[in-house]
């Protein structure tokens, strides 16, 4: 952990540059080593091609973050994180959120540990 799954209107390409958002992303939680482990971190985005936004009338989109994390973080730092990812989120969108509808969210999803099954050879490799 920590997941981030990264959700975006199809009407958004090619403009959204999401393999750019997603560096950006990672790079947020790389910089809490200590707090996320580097061989945890999966960043993903989801294109959705099937939505419905406000009243279905116009061309609105969204960018929807949802990070998912196991409980044991302080609320300093799921605060900091997320306000450094919202930050990445808004600066990455600004043009299109200037020229457009555009709707922009973030969300934490903290488990307990008891509820997720891991296995994961990758924490070796930054040993």
């Amino acid at each position: 952990m920590p997941h981030l799954i990264i959700e975006y209107t199809d009407n958004l390409s090619p403009h959204i540059q999401i393999k750019e958002l997603l560096k950006k992303s990672g790079e947020v939680l790389s910089s809490f080593p200590d707090v996320y482990p580097i061989g945890g971190i999966r960043v993903r985005a989801v294109k959705v091609m099937d939505y419905w936004i406000a009243d279905g009338s116009e061309d609105d989109a969204f960018v929807h973050m949802t990070l998912k994390i196991g409980a044991g973080r302080t609320d300093t730092v799921k605060k900091e994180t997320c306000d450094q990812l919202f930050q990445a989120l808004q600066e990455h969108m600004h043009e299109l959120f200037n020229s457009r509808n555009l709707a922009l969210s973030l969300e934490l999803s903290e488990f307990s540990e008891s509820g997720t099954y891991k296995k994961n050879n990758i924490h070796k490799r930054f040993k």
